[in-house]
């Protein structure tokens, strides 16, 4: 069953065969993201995690320009409340707190999303849509699509989460390589590196995530979840701590239905038939 349903034009939802499909959907600007796509989409991923229907999520974008081109910088952001007489325009803490609640919180949602989020890059990928790119679970790319830590060139600094997710992905010389120059990262070498899992050309983008996605979407949710919480922790964990969270992780995840009939699967010789719960 499909369910097509959407907050708007720009950016569209729909649910087939468990799988969430999220759809940047401005191509005429590189699928730049407006302050109400970034929050729509930080809602649905929220609302993923609840949903047992839900067992897999893609964000990918249409067009062959852009998966996602950062922020929208032209237009669309969400006017805050008049300031009373004599407030300055900008407070200390503005800033830093448009950034907390705006970028950071759609990075937090996919990085704490309990299902696995594969990105859909059929084009380039710059600024916050490269760190949008950096923080799901898996990576898949069309020949022609770019990665660009674009900051550099407009003087600031990454944010969106760059900082933390590139070096745990790349190792700290080569990230600083890659956010010191702001050059264009293709995708053959964003497969050298790490980043991407694959790397297909553009015909084949949509045939290959359908297939990971539905693949992952008949595997055991919850262990999914459980896993990707785990890998995500243990770059600050140490030793004991990820080895007790390991431990704990399995004490939860053996009381799910899929854990037993993993087991009971096996002992009958047949293949698991996972409910995702």
């Amino acid at each position: 069953m499909t369910d097509a349903r959407h907050a708007s034009d720009d950016v569209l939802h729909r649910a087939d065969n468990g799988v969430l499909w999220i759809t940047l959907n401005r191509p005429d600007t590189g699928n730049a993201m407006t302050q109400a796509m970034r929050n729509q989409i930080a809602d649905w991923l929220d609302e993923a995690s609840a949903d047992p229907l839900v067992r897999c999520v893609v964000i990918t974008g249409t067009g062959e320009k852009g998966f996602c081109t950062g922020a929208d910088l032209r237009g669309g952001r969400i006017q805050p409340p008049p300031r009373p007489e004599g407030v300055p325009e900008r407070i200390v803490g503005d800033a830093a707190r448009m950034i907390r609640t705006g970028w950071q919180r759609l990075i937090n949602s996919v990085l704490d999303c309990e299902k696995p989020v594969i990105a859909g890059v059929n084009g380039t990928a710059a600024g916050g849509g490269c760190n949008l790119v950096l923080a799901c679970d898996m990576v898949i790319m069309a020949e022609e699509a770019r990665l660009i830590e674009v900051f550099i060139r407009r003087g600031i600094i990454p944010d969106a989460g760059g900082i933390y997710l590139l070096p745990r992905i790349v190792g700290t010389h080569r990230a600083k390589e890659i956010m010191f120059f702001g050059d264009d990262v293709s995708a053959a070498d964003a497969e050298r590196f790490g980043i991407a899992n694959r790397v297909v050309p553009r015909a084949d983008l949509e045939k290959v995530l359908t297939e990971w996605a539905e693949r992952l979407a008949t595997m055991p949710t919850k262990a999914i979840g459980i896993t990707k919480g785990l890998v995500n922790r243990s770059f600050e964990s140490d030793r004991i701590t990820a080895l007790t969270e390991e431990a704990w992780g399995q004490e939860l995840n053996s009381a799910t239905q899929d854990s037993v009939e993993g087991v009971q699967s096996f002992v009958e010789r047949r293949p698991p038939e996972f409910k995702g719960w």
